[in-house]
């Protein structure tokens, strides 16, 4: 089975869309598209006829670009059931335990609620890759908009079940100031600090800092490592702060 052809595209302030391409079926999908335009714009340059929009959540900034992709390219959006009501444009509505398809490839749905109530992600358990939306960051997680410090807890302690090798697309470019912020919870990890002036050097020099790996973030992600709920809890408030 070919490897799925990965595209990053960066748009609005920080955001990041992930246009997946399945080289044999030729069949490609579009992880919560903010905008349509530049996500059009990528796959019209490749070649790549969009055939599926998968949303993790319902938040405008993942899902702003659904309707017109949809009416340009008539694909099929697959939304959390549990948001069905926040993202009209949904065609099929999924849940943990269920399964979805690109191509050959298939990816498990995971329940992953706290940033929003009926948040998911997608994993590529054949292709060592996860689509986490704003769940897990690099060296951070999502705000607890909807949710619980012991969902997120939760959250964590599963995706750190994964092989370290598991690449973690989150949608966001926050791993400068997420970096920043961890070493102020771990000043002793040397692990962390090593990676910290990593991510300054990428992106000074306008370089993206995802996807990362489910190993780095055992590492160096606080969020990740947090040893029980109220932890998690007291350094998302202490982040929320900063």
């Amino acid at each position: 089975m070919a490897q799925l052809d990965i595209v990053r595209i960066p748009v609005l302030n920080d955001n990041y869309v992930w246009l997946v391409h399945d080289p044999e079926s030729f069949e490609t999908m579009v992880v919560d598209p903010a905008v349509a335009d530049p996500v059009l714009a990528e796959a019209d340059a490749r070649g790549w006829p969009i055939t599926a929009i998968w949303n993790t959540h319902w938040h405008p900034d993942h899902t702003g670009g659904n309707a017109d992709i949809k009416a340009k390219t008539g694909c099929e959006i697959i939304a959390p059931a549990a948001e069905r009501e926040r993202i009209p444009t949904a065609d099929r509505l999924v849940k943990g335990g269920d399964q979805v398809r690109l191509g050959a490839h298939v990816a498990d749905v995971w329940d992953v609620p706290a940033h929003t109530a009926g948040h998911i992600a997608y994993h590529f358990a054949g292709d060592g890759a996860i689509f986490v939306g704003d769940t897990l960051f690099a060296m951070g997680c999502g705000r607890l908009f909807e949710g619980t410090a012991d969902q997120m807890f939760a959250n964590m302690q599963r995706l750190g079940t994964l092989d370290d090798a598991t690449r973690v697309y989150c949608a966001h470019e926050y791993t400068l100031s997420n970096a920043r912020f961890a070493v102020t919870v771990e000043p002793g990890n040397d692990a962390l600090a090593a990676r910290l002036a990593e991510v300054e050097a990428a992106r000074a020099a306008g370089e993206a800092t995802v996807p990362t790996t489910i190993g780095a973030e055992r590492a160096t992600n606080p969020f990740l490592r947090a040893p029980s709920a109220a932890e998690l809890g007291r350094i998302r408030t202490l982040k929320d702060a900063a």
